[in-house]
């Protein structure tokens, strides 16, 4: 909070900047006259670029933010059923079973979630604990075919959304989007030159205001931009949800 707090002290304190600036390079003489038309123009094609780019770039960020957190929901829910379906085994391959579940879930939680959010990747050890699931699960006797049925099924269910949320890990906005989102807010504070704005506490304070929701949006860009390493990391809550649901460890 501190730090983008100070971000948007500093964006507001850049556009009042360029203000002054601007007061003091352009001519009194030239403030207002015969080119207002071609200035209001030139401001009116800035003000849509930098909205089309701010449009596009946030869509983009918050469908791969949405995608990652439908993801671990769809991951948490595969285990639960893995689970679920475990308890028509026999005792000792339902609570062996049911305790990788168990271990593999809280791991994820525990343990994985720092390293997305540090590495940007997946963990080793989780991942060898779930191919112990796994391999438990191949292992189970023909006799219990149907409940070995559903409890492979479920863990291909978790196979694929482990694959996504790896991805996901790694996803990040494509590096010419934030050129032209850089590029594009240097042309809506530039474009106060073209104004010819007399420095008041009015117009102080306008451009104070537009400083610092430039600066909001764009944090929101880069909070929403990474989902498990950014400044807004996709909670965890199905997975917590998940283990209420295993009920207590055996």
């Amino acid at each position: 909070m501190i730090v983008q707090s100070a971000a948007l002290v500093l964006f507001a304190l850049a556009a009042v900047s360029v203000l002054v600036l601007a007061n003091r390079l352009r001519a009194k003489s030239k403030r207002k006259n015969e080119e207002e038309g071609g200035d209001g123009l030139v401001l009116d094609l800035i003000n849509t670029f930098f909205a089309a780019v701010v449009a596009l770039v946030v869509v983009i960020a918050w469908q791969n933010y949405d995608n990652a957190h439908t993801h671990t929901v769809a991951e948490a829910k595969a285990l639960v059923d893995v689970h679920s379906a475990a308890d028509e085994l026999p005792q000792t391959q339902r609570e062996r079973i049911q305790g990788l579940v168990r271990d593999y879930t809280t791991q994820v939680l525990d343990h994985e979630w720092p390293i997305m959010a540090e590495k940007r990747q997946l963990s080793e050890s989780t991942q060898q604990t779930f191919d112990t699931l796994r391999a438990e699960a191949a292992a189970l006797p023909d006799t219990d075919d149907d409940a070995r049925t559903r409890v492979m099924a479920g863990l291909d269910g978790v196979a694929q959304a482990r694959y996504d949320r790896a991805m996901d890990a790694r996803l990040s906005m494509p590096g010419f989007l934030y050129v032209a989102l850089w590029f594009g807010t240097a042309l809506l504070l530039l474009g106060m030159v073209l104004t010819g704005q007399k420095i008041t506490r009015r117009n102080i304070f306008t451009t104070a205001v537009l400083g610092v929701v430039v600066g909001w949006v764009i944090l929101a860009i880069y909070n929403l931009d990474r989902p498990f390493s950014g400044g807004s990391i996709v909670p965890r809550d199905a997975f917590e949800l998940a283990l209420t649901r295993f009920g207590p460890g055996n």
